[in-house]
Order: structure tokens, then sequence, then C-alpha cells
């Protein structure tokens, strides 16, 4: 599928994403110090973590028959160290790939502050992207405390260090979220006879079923259709707020060329639904 998201930014601390609906869909940007804090929570998570491994380390070792043979005694710490490495490399480079790949871009860190990763079309970030990002993250450390990923931050606009301008990822702060666009239960209707002028008694009014009149469906087009099935398919990627924004501006457009008042309480998504539905029915 081709890119519907362009990328515009407006200002130092904010990137607007422009959506084929011509709605701007604007992020703050997270700057040096929320993600400072959220990183250090991220620490103290990994040490306690590592406090418990030494913990079962030495519980382990204390509980183990003693054994005179110095052979197995040499295996014994070979796996040790073999297990040591590994719980190291899962929690300096797993921990933050696999949270951020399954938490939708935050660790603990990120979401007790707020923040998330995204990728820069504004959609949620994957394992490749994670993984790259957090790979290197090694040279960002790099020679100490993070200077050369605090620098690459302070030269660019977006707050990027390197691992985000190799994996096309930027963090952001989350914006308050919004009650669900609807709960799958009562839905809404309209009915009327004619069109010439549309009046206050063609809003939709509250029944069991979504039915527009056929001769106002029939003023949209296979392009107005388009667009709708284009924000369906996006939805899950959309912040609620992001989501409820787009669905008012698409619902108020189609109802204008519909030349159908829209009520104030009318769930703009279900509207879209019943649209496209009927439109699909008639075979548009």
């Amino acid at each position: 599928m081709s890119e519907l998201l362009s990328m515009n930014h407006v200002s130092p601390d904010q990137l607007t994403i422009d959506t084929p609906e011509q709605v701007s869909i604007r992020f703050p940007v997270a700057g040096l110090g929320s993600r400072f804090l959220a990183l250090l929570a991220d620490s103290v998570v990994q040490a306690v973590a590592y406090a418990v491994l030494i913990l079962i380390f030495v519980l382990i070792a204390t509980s183990a028959p003693k054994t005179s043979g110095d052979e197995l005694s040499h295996a014994g710490e070979k796996w040790l160290i073999a297990g040591i490495i590994l719980f190291h490399f899962l929690m300096y480079w797993g921990y933050f790939t696999l949270f951020e790949t399954f938490w939708n871009g935050q660790t603990p860190g990120k979401r007790l502050f707020k923040i998330r990763v995204i990728q820069q079309s504004g959609r949620q970030i994957t394992f490749f992207e994670a993984m790259t990002r957090n790979l290197i993250r090694v040279i960002d450390m790099f020679p100490g405390v993070y200077l050369t990923g605090v620098i690459t931050m302070l030269c660019n606009r977006q707050h990027q260090r390197l691992g985000d301008l190799a994996a096309g990822t930027l963090v952001i702060h989350e914006r308050p979220s919004d009650e669900p666009l609807w709960s799958g239960t009562a839905a809404r209707t309209i009915t009327a006879a004619a069109f010439e002028p549309p009046t206050p008694e063609l809003f939709l009014q509250p029944t069991d079923n979504l039915t527009l009149p056929a001769d106002a469906v029939a003023r949209l087009t296979a392009e107005d259709l388009a667009v709708i099935d284009r924000f369906f398919s996006r939805i899950l990627d959309m912040e609620l707020d992001t989501r409820a924004q787009i669905a008012a501006r698409l619902a108020a457009q189609m109802t204008q060329k519909m030349c159908l008042p829209l009520a104030p309480d009318t769930k703009p998504e279900r509207l879209l639904e019943a649209i496209a539905r009927q439109m699909r029915s008639h075979g548009r």
C-alpha cells in the first residue's frame, strides 16, 4: 500500500503529519528531559532484575551439591558465565526492543512518563525499527552517559538520537485518550422522503439500524468510498483523539455532499460505516 501520510515540521517541539483526509495530526515531540527520566526508570527496573538474578545464582551456588572433581566444577563455571552473558544481552538489547515492539513503542519507563516511540510516518513501530534503534544504542552511549546520543538530539529538530535516525523513528509525548467512539450497541438512523431543501427533521434519530436515504447516498462517488475505506484500514494505528478528529471531518464532508444535516450527537464512524455499506450494496 502506498504511503498515505505526508510529514510537515512546524516547530522544533512538534511534528505535524497531513493525512489524505486533509486533517493535520500533531505529535508533541519528547525532549531530552522526559527521555532521560524514562531511561532512568528503565535502568532501575533493569537493576532490580540484575539483583534478582544475582540472588538466584547465589542460592543455586550455595544449595548445589559439592563435587570433588575439578573438571565438573570448571564446566559449571562456564555455564554460569554463559548464562550471565546471555542474560546481560537480553537485558541490554532485548529489554528495550521487546517492550517497544509489543507495548506499542513503550517500555515501563516510557509508559510511566507518557512517551512512546513511533515511526516518522506516525505509524506504530515494528520489531525491525525497535531492533535497529536499540542495537545502535551502544554508539549513542559512547564515550559515556549517552554523550553521542545527547549531542545528536541537540543537533536536530525532532530530538532524534543516532538510533532514531537509523531506524526512522522518533519519541513523542502521549496525548490524553478519549473514550471509544462507539460501544457496539445502540445505532442511529435517518428517515426522510426528500431532500429539497434539507430540513431539521432529517437529523439522525436513535433506532436499531443505521439507514440512509438512497438519493442522498447517490450523491457520493467511488472516490468518496475509497477515502472511507482508507480511514477504516488505518484506525487501529491511530490514537483515539486522532481517530475521532478524522472521523468527524469525514462525516461532515460526506453529509455536506449528501445535503444531509448531521445531529450533534451522531457518531461519525457509524455514519461512515452506513455510507460504505449502502454504496457497496448498490454496486458503487
